[in-house]
């Protein structure tokens, strides 16, 4: 899989799988290890692992050394990125249907039009 090399890229590419999104909000309650993260899921360890890895260069986890373990924990300042980014164009968004409801208001048939 190609992945891009810019963070936002990465992060949508992230967030783009059920399963690393299930992996974020699971990690909300605390930190837990590819172990525990493996559970629920009817897919092999490795397999986690690299959504994991995905995750950690997404810059959405961070995992720490703590004796044999690894814990992922969750890194909510990587979301900031892209929520930046999806406010900025929901901003755009709302006001070009704040602009197409007035125009459609102005052209309604049978519509007072202001002048």
């Amino acid at each position: 899989m190609v992945v891009a090399a810019d963070g936002l890229s990465r992060i949508f590419a992230a967030l783009a799988d059920p399963t690393r999104r299930d992996i974020l909000t699971r990690l909300e309650a605390g930190p837990l290890s590819v172990t525990e993260l493996a559970e629920p899921y009817r897919m092999s360890r490795p397999a986690v692992s690299q959504h994991v890895t995905v995750l950690e260069e997404a810059g959405l986890i961070t995992r720490s050394a703590s004796a044999q373990l690894r814990p992922c924990h969750l890194r909510p300042e990587g979301m900031s990125e892209a929520s930046e980014w999806i406010a900025m164009h929901s901003a755009a968004w709302e006001q070009r249907f704040d602009r197409l409801d007035e125009h459609l208001r102005r052209t309604a048939p049978g519509e007072e039009k202001e002048a």
